[in-house]
């Protein structure tokens, strides 16, 4: 009887393997429309990035020449769309001083270059009030 069930066990097997061969055949065909192509089972792009990335820091370097403006180990480009303020008004990239705080967005181009979209000269004013700092009596 163990014989008997040993020799079905392993003509089910044999059957199996001899079905699956069409199948991973057909998987491989390139001229299959149906199996999925190689290249989507790799890795798929990642997709772009949109909108700003926030920095901020203390100011390096100010170069109107080139308009660049180093914060740490960062160096943005400034364009004509930069919008440039110091403490809360309008102001040009002349206005940062070595040293001060800076903070802004930026956005990486496809060159790898750091451009900047805002820049705000001065320590950060206004927002909300911490809870327990109010000055009322």
């Amino acid at each position: 009887m163990k014989n008997h069930i040993s020799k079905v066990m392993v003509l089910s097997l044999f059957t199996a393997g001899l079905l699956a061969v069409p199948v991973l055949a057909h998987a491989q065909d390139p001229k299959n429309k149906n199996a999925p192509a190689a290249s989507d089972q790799t890795t798929h792009p990642k997709p772009a990035k949109h909108g700003s990335i926030p920095f901020h820091g203390k100011i390096n370097a100010v170069d109107t020449s080139a308009m660049t403006l180093k914060v740490g180990a960062r160096t943005f480009e400034i364009t004509a769309d930069t919008k440039i303020f110091n403490n809360g008004e309008p102001a040009t990239l002349s206005d940062g001083k070595v040293g001060e705080p800076v903070r802004g967005t930026y956005k990486k181009t496809e060159a790898g270059k750091l451009e900047a979209l805002t820049v705000h000269f001065g320590a950060k004013t206004g927002g909300k009030p911490k809870p327990g700092n109010s000055n009322e009596n």
